[in-house]
């Protein structure tokens, strides 16, 4: 056998732009809406549930508490990251290059080829094109 071709993971970068900058800053925003809604839902869900249990069984109580103290805990983690990653895209300059979600390439190798080439691959993106290929 003189070649094998393997997947390969290829980092994908995009150039920051105000464009972009915006539409990030939006999903951030609506990630937050959606978290604090589930906030709401869950301490009212909680109340309820824990009235119900109360009149029927004490000790059930504070299992009970116990779920949903960690379901907030969860939540409320997700919206601290939330809000440092809002945070930190606000502090990028225009042109900065964020990293986003790999993606995999075929490449075709041969005896002798530099693996540390074939690994070192990126694509960089500026408003939804490529502008660049890079080794």
């Amino acid at each position: 056998m003189d070649e094998m071709q393997i997947l390969v993971p290829v980092t994908v970068k995009s150039k920051l732009t105000e464009t972009l900058k915006k539409t990030l800053m939006n999903e951030i925003d609506r990630n937050l809406s959606r978290v604090d809604h589930d906030l709401s839902a869950l301490k009212s869900e909680a109340e309820a549930k824990i009235a119900e249990q109360a009149k029927i069984n004490m000790q059930a109580v504070a299992p009970l508490r116990a779920q949903f103290d960690q379901q907030h805990m969860r939540l409320a983690q997700v919206r601290e990251k939330l809000l440092a990653d809002k945070e930190h895209l606000d502090k990028l300059t225009i042109g900065a290059e964020i990293t986003r979600p790999t993606m995999n390439r075929v490449v075709t190798l041969h005896i002798g080829d530099d693996m540390n080439q074939v690994l070192a691959s990126e694509i960089l993106v500026e408003d939804g094109k490529i502008v660049a290929f890079r080794n």
